[in-house]
């Protein structure tokens, strides 16, 4: 049986993935508004990913006998300054996701739930490459400034992602 501190931990941690993938739905959208179809693509399936996320914590609690208990949903932003504050917005809330894995692993960690650690292993190393890419979107939002070609050829590159499901049982 889990702990009831993970467990609540846990029920946090799937609102805050949830919440990620309403944020970057809602960053899809207003990239659609300004018809950057790519930028609202890869948005589009950064959301998904996130929601395979609140999944995976979901099904672990259910799997460690734990009871899962959604609260409400804040509703995130629907408008930013430029597409370049979109994706600098990106960058700073996969930072508290981060933080809030990293607390979690803490708290594995202090009440040596070992199944939690393990478990929590996939998602220290994913925030690692969720990071990295948003600040590698930042960084060319930043080379490309004002130029019109740039954020072109951008859009493209992105339009070209592709959501993979994950496998059943990873």
């Amino acid at each position: 049986m889990i702990s009831e501190r993970i467990q609540a931990a846990i029920n946090t941690q799937i609102n805050a993935e949830t919440y990620s993938a309403y944020l970057y739905f809602s960053m899809s959208a207003y990239f659609s508004s300004l018809n950057l179809a790519g930028f609202a693509n890869w948005m589009r399936i950064q959301g998904l990913e996130e929601l395979t996320h609140a999944d995976r914590f979901f099904s672990y609690l259910i799997e460690r006998g734990g009871r899962v208990v959604l609260e409400p949903v804040e509703g995130p932003p629907a408008e930013w300054d430029s597409p370049l504050a979109a994706f600098e917005e990106q960058l700073r809330h996969e930072q508290k996701v981060t933080r809030m894995i990293n607390n979690l692993m803490d708290l594995a960690t202090e009440i040596k739930d070992h199944a939690t650690r393990s478990f929590l292993n996939w998602f220290v190393d994913e925030q690692v490459e969720e990071e990295a890419a948003a600040d590698g979107l930042v960084q060319k939002m930043k080379l490309i400034g004002e130029s019109g070609g740039g954020l072109f050829m951008l859009d493209n590159e992105l339009g070209r992602r592709v959501f993979t499901p994950p496998a059943a049982g990873a």
